[in-house]
C-alpha cells in the first residue's frame, strides 16, 4: 500500500533517506538508509542513550534516565517533516523522527516529546501558541587552531569587515554568493525563511521565520542551522551559532515572539474585545518573568552562553518588560490588537530550539494558570536596573534543578537528565586551562 511517505520518495526519485532525531544539544542524531530499507523497516531503531550525549560526546550516568541495559528505542517517522536535502549530490531526503517506548508512549527525554507535552496543554483548552524566531549567526574565516580568536571572513572586495555594519545592505551584499545559495537550499528545504538583515558584528546575519506552529517551526530552525552550517563550507568560510564568538562584539540571540490564539477562531488571546491587554497576556508575561530565570539552562546552555548576556551588548540582563523596549529581556512590540505579541529576548541562538520553546512556553502556561501578575512596565533602560538572571552555567542548573513547576510541566526525568547532561558538560568545561589562565598567571603569581 502505497503511504505519502512512498509517494513523495518516488515523486522525488530518492535514493537514501536521513533518518533523524534532536538529542537534548539540538544535534542531529540518527541512521542513512536506502529508500526501500527506509519504506520496509517503517521505523528506526535506535540506543534511548543517544538523547543524552553532551556536546562534546559525552554522556552521564544514564542508568537513571534510560535503565541500566541502555535498551532501543523506536524511532517513528513524521511525514509531515519528509524533505529533499538540497545540497546532496545524489536524490536524498531527510525525515525526522519521533521516539517511543515499546508500548508507543513517548520517550520523555526525547526534545520533541517535551515540546509536544506542553501543547498538549494549550490544546486542552482550547489555544493554539504561535510563535515566529528570529535567528542571528556569524560568518567567520575558516580557522583550524581552537586557542586563536575568530575573524570576520573576507567578503567579494578582499577585506574583513571593519567597524559596525547593522542593517547594512552593501555588507550583505558582500557576501550575495552565499546568500544566494542559502535562499535556494531554504526554499528547496521548505524553512519558510521571510527576512534577511545584517546585525552589528562583523560577518553577523539575522534571518526570520514566518509566523506558525511551534512545532514546525522547531523543526524548520533545526534544519536551518544545518543548512545555514553547510552552505558556508561550500563558499569556505564557517557559520558558528555559538551565543559569544567574538569577545568584543555583540552576542547571537534566537529572539521568539509568541502570542496566544482560540484554536476554534484564531482570535488573538492577548487582547481583549475592546483593544486593551487582556488578562491572560498580563499572566503570561508574568509566568515569563517568574519562571525564566529558573529554566535559563534551556534558554542558555552552555558555558559561553552567559557571556552574551551582557549590559549595552544587545542583549537582557534580567526579565524586565517594556513597550518596544529592546534593553528588556521581554519586549512588547508595538501592534495592533491582532497582532499583539510578547518577544522573548533572553535566548541565545545555540540553544536547543525544540527546548526553548518548549521553556517559553510553559514559563506563560504556568503564568496563565496560577494567574500571576506582571511587574510595571520598564520605561527607560533595563540596563540600569540589576542582574535578573543567573551569571554562570552552575547556577543556572542549580535552579532548574530546584524548580518543582518546571519539573511537573516539562518533566521530572527530563529535567533530571537534562540537567545531568548540562552538569556533565560544565564539569569537562572547568577542567580547560585557558589562555588568560596562562598569559597571566604563569610567571606572575
Amino acid at each position: 500500500m502505497q503511504t505519502p511517505l512512498a509517494d513523495f520518495l518516488a515523486a522525488h526519485r530518492i535514493h537514501e533517506v536521513e533518518c533523524v532525531i534532536p538529542d537534548m544539544t539540538g544535534i542531529a542524531r540518527g541512521k542513512i538508509l536506502p529508500k526501500d530499507l527506509f519504506l520496509a523497516a517503517g521505523e528506526m531503531r535506535i540506543p534511548k542513550s543517544v538523547l543524552l550525549n553532551t556536546v562534546n560526546g559525552q554522556q552521564p550516568d544514564n542508568g537513571p534516565f534510560v535503565g541500566d541495559t541502555d535498551p532501543d528505542m523506536v524511532c517513528v517517522p513524521d511525514a509531515a517533516t519528509v524533505r529533499v536535502v538540497p545540497w546532496a549530490a545524489e536524490p536524498v531526503a531527510l525525515v525526522i523522527h519521533d521516539c517511543h517506548e515499546w508500548d508507543g508512549q513517548a520517550v520523555q527525554l526525547s526534545p520533541r516529546a517535551v515540546l509536544r507535552r506542553v501543547l498538549a496543554l494549550y490544546e486542552r483548552q482550547g489555544w493554539r501558541p504561535v510563535v515566529a524566531p528570529e535567528m542571528e549567526f556569524y560568518l567567520v574565516a575558516r580557522q583550524q587552531n581552537p586557542h586563536e580568536p575568530l575573524q570576520p571572513p573576507l567578503g567579494r572586495t578582499g577585506k574583513p569587515e571593519v567597524g559596525r555594519q547593522s542593517y547594512s545592505i552593501d555588507a550583505v551584499n558582500d557576501f550575495d554568493p552565499f546568500f544566494m545559495e542559502l535562499s535556494q537550499f531554504c526554499e528547496q528545504h521548505q524553512l519558510g525563511v521571510e527576512t534577511l538583515i545584517h546585525e552589528a558584528g562583523p560577518g553577523q546575519m539575522e534571518i526570520n521565520f514566518t509566523h506558525g506552529d511551534p512545532l514546525d517551526l522547531a523543526d524548520r530552525v533545526f534544519l536551518f542551522k544545518r543548512t545555514v552550517r553547510e552552505t558556508a563550507l561550500r563558499h569556505g568560510v564557517f557559520a558558528t551559532f555559538m551565543a559569544k564568538p567574538m569577545e568584543q562584539e555583540p552576542g547571537s540571540a534566537m529572539h521568539i515572539h509568541q502570542s496566544l490564539v482560540d484554536a476554534a477562531s484564531g482570535r488573538n488571546l492577548f487582547s481583549r474585545d475592546d483593544g486593551h491587554a487582556s488578562e491572560l497576556f498580563m499572566h503570561y508575561l508574568a509566568g515569563l518573568q517568574t519562571y525564566i530565570p529558573q529554566l535559563m539552562p534551556m534558554f542558555a546552555p552552555y558555558v559561553n552562553s552567559y557571556r552574551r548576556l551582557a549590559p549595552y551588548m544587545s542583549a537582557p540582563i534580567n526579565v524586565r518588560w517594556g513597550h518596544d523596549n529592546r534593553t528588556c529581556g521581554l519586549r512588547v512590540p508595538k501592534s495592533g490588537p491582532d497582532a499583539r505579541r510578547i518577544e522573548n529576548r533572553v535566548p541565545g541562538v545555540d540553544v536547543n530550539p525544540y527546548l526553548a520553546m518548549a521553556a517559553t512556553l510553559a514559563c506563560g502556561w504556568l503564568g496563565m494558570r496560577d494567574r500571576l501578575q506582571p511587574s510595571e512596565p520598564t520605561t527607560d533602560s533595563a540596563w540600569n536596573v540589576s542582574h535578573e538572571l543567573p551569571r554562570h552555567l552552575e547556577d543556572a542548573i542549580e535552579a532548574m534543578r530546584a524548580c518543582e513547576p518546571a519539573k511537573e510541566v516539562l518533566g521530572g526525568l527530563f529535567v533530571d537528565a537534562f540537567c545531568a547532561v548540562k552538569e556533565l558538560e560544565y564539569a569537562t568545561y572547568n577542567r580547560v586551562i585557558s589562555s588568560w589562565e596562562r598569559e597571566h598567571l604563569l610567571l606572575l603569581v
